[in-house]
């Protein structure tokens, strides 16, 4: 395990990982909570979009990335708030017109371009420096945001109504949080892809949910398990030669699978001893 640590892009890869973790585990935690996992689907695959135009463009693929996301998670999340449209109807239009857009644009861009499985799919052992620094910074950012507003981010999540009774800008709080949701995608677009961010948004917070319902703890306990699923997964890709996205996301299915198992063993079981007492 620890020989791999001797070549820089493993370790810029655990190092990416380690941050990584953070974000899924609290930006995760507000998705599945919130139950914004469509939403997040939705923007990570019209974040495809701003990447096609980016490359048209001659621009960095970030900062097209970055455009469509905010843009399309801030429209959905107005369309909910404030018109009679229904959210799921806007979500499946971004998603696909994001997609449409990228591939359109990759598709007339001159010269050569990464793979659309690059980018689809993620690549963890092409993380640089500027991307490990976007990561840390963006962590630092989510963290912060989450100790100074965290009773208004957990009252958003569990009962909105009674926030806005109470004075909440429930909101403001809930579009800001979209756009970190937003920009989290956009930053791990190459640890994962856009295909695959939403199970690693979604996985290890649902796992934290099956063991306890206090959103902090959910936080802590699903980024110790994205740390997990990381860490094992680069292991896993290293030694078999298998694609590290794809590895990292399978195997946390195969853990979310076998908790689902256990829990619904576990309650039958307690259930039959309840009958025969």
């Amino acid at each position: 395990m620890l020989s791999i640590l001797a070549y820089s892009f493993m370790r810029n890869a655990f190092i990416a990982g380690i941050l990584a973790s953070v974000i899924f585990g609290m930006i995760g935690t507000f998705v599945v909570v919130k139950r914004l996992v469509f939403i997040s689907g939705g923007v990570s695959h019209a974040s495809f979009g701003g990447v096609g135009m980016g490359y048209y463009l001659g621009w960095n693929p970030l900062w097209g990335a970055t455009l469509f996301a905010v843009a399309s998670a801030l429209g959905v999340g107005l369309v909910g708030k404030r018109t009679m449209q229904r959210e799921d109807t806007a979500i499946g239009i971004v998603w696909a017109l994001g997609m449409a857009l990228g591939a359109l644009f990759m598709s007339i861009t001159p010269g050569y371009l990464p793979t659309m499985s690059s980018v689809l799919f993620g690549n963890i052992l092409m993380i640089g420096r500027i991307d490990i620094y976007l990561m840390a910074f963006l962590t630092v950012v989510i963290t912060g945001t989450v100790i100074m507003l965290y009773p208004r981010i957990q009252g958003v999540s569990f009962d909105e109504e009674f926030s806005k009774v109470v004075g909440v800008r429930t909101t403001v709080i809930y579009l800001f949080m979209l756009v970190l949701v937003a920009l989290s995608i956009v930053v791990l677009i190459k640890l994962v892809g856009i295909v695959l961010l939403i199970a690693m948004l979604a996985i290890p917070a649902s796992i934290s949910g099956e063991f306890t319902h206090d959103m902090s703890r959910m936080m802590v306990l699903s980024s110790i398990l994205s740390l997990a699923f990381i860490v094992t997964g680069l292991y896993v890709s290293t030694v078999w030669d298998l694609p590290p996205g794809p590895t990292i996301v399978i195997l946390a299915g195969i853990v979310f699978i076998l908790v689902m198992a256990v829990k619904r063993v576990s309650v039958a079981v307690r259930g039959r001893s309840h009958s025969v007492g």
